[in-house]
């Protein structure tokens, strides 16, 4: 089972997951995806998989799922996922992100599956005390939307120790972007966007006026919030690893950092999609937004070392992927 399926990082990951030696079946609530997913997931992969639209909350729906199937793991996306909108709305970042991973484990442990891949965050960590970030260092999120992914990885903690059947990987994404090199499926918010990259992008395609740099104030090189940004192929790869390993590894819960080690300004980011694409990006400095860091990139070793799993593509290539995303989204 996929949870969150349709949505951008889980697109990616049904359309790798789609092989002889897997049998997916995805459900999603639709609240920031769409259903035409599907069939672009399917042009690309030549096969067809199973869909549900569901929320990860409803526990009789998904009853009825592990009823149907017999699933051997599950792999869990489905969540809110915007910083500043889970300061704005607390209360329903916390009943989606938090009571939707209950619910979620509570009916696998009735039907005795015990696989469980969760989607974190680099949030947990909060503002760093030193760089790269490690998987061992102090985890201190300063916004609901980390403090959400915090206590969900504490209750997987918890449920480890109560029963030593389960076998949990934690996947700390730090930015992902980019899209599929097919051009089929690529991020595609609804509504104004809340990532840096698709909203360049829609500046630069002439859907929005500019494009909003919270604060340039900061103590790095140019001033601007410095990211460590993923290709979402990239990260795709490193799920589909994750399952793969999982049952060979040594502790019951392994967390691993999801990045390339390097970090990007905001301001580097605008130019280098400038350069590739050959297009203006207007932009405003505005002030900073509550809940944000300075400074936030990964050290990616132990997923190196105990995943096989290497970061491939540069900037200019996840910036390549978007530009083509773009282009044939209109055709779409």
């Amino acid at each position: 089972m996929i949870t969150g399926g349709l949505g951008y990082i889980g697109s990616h990951i049904c359309a790798d997951f789609i092989k002889p030696e897997y049998e997916i079946v995805v459900i999603d609530n639709l609240s920031n995806s769409s259903i035409d997913v599907i069939e672009r997931i399917r042009t690309i992969t030549n096969q067809v998989f199973k869909f549900y639209e569901a929320d990860v909350r409803d526990k009789k729906k998904l009853r009825e799922l592990f009823d149907t199937y017999n699933f051997s793991s599950v792999i869990h996306l489905a969540g809110l996922k915007s910083v500043s909108e889970s300061v704005q709305s607390p209360i329903e970042y916390y009943n989606n992100n938090v009571n939707g991973t209950l619910s979620l484990l509570e009916v696998m442990e009735e039907n005795k599956c015990y696989e469980f891949i969760f989607s974190s965050s680099a949030t947990v960590y909060g503002t760093p005390d030193s760089l790269p970030i490690r998987e061992n260092h102090k985890v201190s999120p300063n916004n609901p939307y980390g403090k959400g992914k915090l206590m969900c990885e504490e209750i997987l903690n918890d449920l480890t120790l109560s029963n030593p059947k389960w076998k949990i990987g934690i996947l700390r994404y730090f930015n992902p972007i980019g899209a599929h090199p097919s051009g089929l499926i690529g991020e595609n918010p609804k509504g104004t966007p809340n990532n840096l990259l698709p909203y360049v992008t829609m500046v630069a395609y002439g859907e929005l006026k500019c494009v909003h740099v919270f604060g340039d104030d900061y103590p790095t090189p140019d001033g601007t919030g410095v990211r460590d940004y993923i290709h979402v192929v990239d990260l795709a790869k490193a799920h589909v690893l994750m399952l793969e390993k999982l049952s060979s590894l040594k502790e019951p819960i392994n967390i691993f950092n999801i990045g390339t080690g390097k970090g990007f300004s905001v301001l580097e980011i605008i130019s280098t999609f400038e350069r590739i694409s050959g297009k203006e990006i207007r932009y405003k400095i505005v002030p900073r937004r509550l809940g944000d860091v300075a400074e936030c990139y990964a050290d990616p070793s132990l997923a190196n070392m105990h995943l096989g799993w290497y970061a491939e593509n540069t900037l200019e290539e996840m910036i390549l992927s978007t530009c083509g995303w773009m282009e044939n989204k209109k055709q779409l």
